[in-house]
């Protein structure tokens, strides 16, 4: 188990990576991260696109303070309601392995929408439920990685890294998974169009090989949406 968590950071390390390479420069511009944590990743994301304001909503208490920390203009918040923010408001939007986890992702997209500016830009980062792991683990029989069964633990998957760990709240649950074909669907039918599809690491798979081989079996699955006039 201890292996498997150690290859899962290393895929989450290449997927924060493709994130980063799909940021384009808003100079002056304004950032959304939602579901910012504790602010680390928001400013790395900030500095890429060269904004001059960051934006974090975020629902852990414990995490606004260290967001705020960094620089982060930081709002406690639930992504199941709309975003406190104005119209047009941003250049870019962020969210990294959130969608998968909200129970009313429709509302969610179009608050995206609704607060990026028509000429702004949206990257979504989710867990691809067509990965090679995944395809595996359903084929003997048990649950795609990225799905939870239970609210407050993760059960039912050998191959989960957090498997019999308990979820620090509900909102660590995941309530869906993704391919590429129905993320691409659903933002389509929310008023995007997809820009950039990026494939990104492998688990527990050995990630060079298997990416010069394919990647749209890989472990993560990141998007860059344009907002539809």
């Amino acid at each position: 188990m201890a292996c498997l968590r150690s290859v899962s950071r290393r895929s989450e390390r290449a997927s924060k990576g493709a994130i980063l390479d799909v940021i384009e420069p808003r100079a002056h511009g304004r950032l959304l991260d939602c579901g910012c944590g504790d602010g680390e990743f928001t400013a790395q994301v900030a500095c890429r696109a060269r904004v001059s304001e960051a934006y974090g909503i975020e629902c852990a208490k414990d995490c606004l303070k260290e967001a705020a920390d960094r620089g982060i203009i930081v709002t406690e918040g639930d992504l199941n309601d709309p975003l406190p923010y104005k119209s047009r408001f941003f250049n870019i939007v962020h969210a990294d392995q959130i969608i998968e986890h909200l129970p009313n992702i429709a509302l969610f997209l179009k608050e995206i929408k609704r607060v990026l500016r028509p000429d702004g830009y949206a990257v979504l980062s989710i867990n691809n439920l067509a990965s090679w792991h995944n395809r595996f683990c359903l084929a003997l029989g048990g649950e795609a990685v990225p799905s939870h069964v239970a609210n407050d633990t993760v059960v039912d998957n050998a191959a989960d890294p957090l498997q019999a760990m308990r979820h620090p709240s509900e909102a660590d649950s995941r309530l869906l998974a993704f391919s590429f074909q129905g993320l691409t669907e659903l933002c389509h039918y929310q008023g995007f169009w997809v820009e950039r599809l990026t494939f990104s690491g492998y688990y527990p798979l050995l990630p060079h090989l298997m990416g010069d081989l394919e990647d749209v079996h890989a472990a993560s699955l990141i998007a860059k949406l344009r907002p539809r006039p």
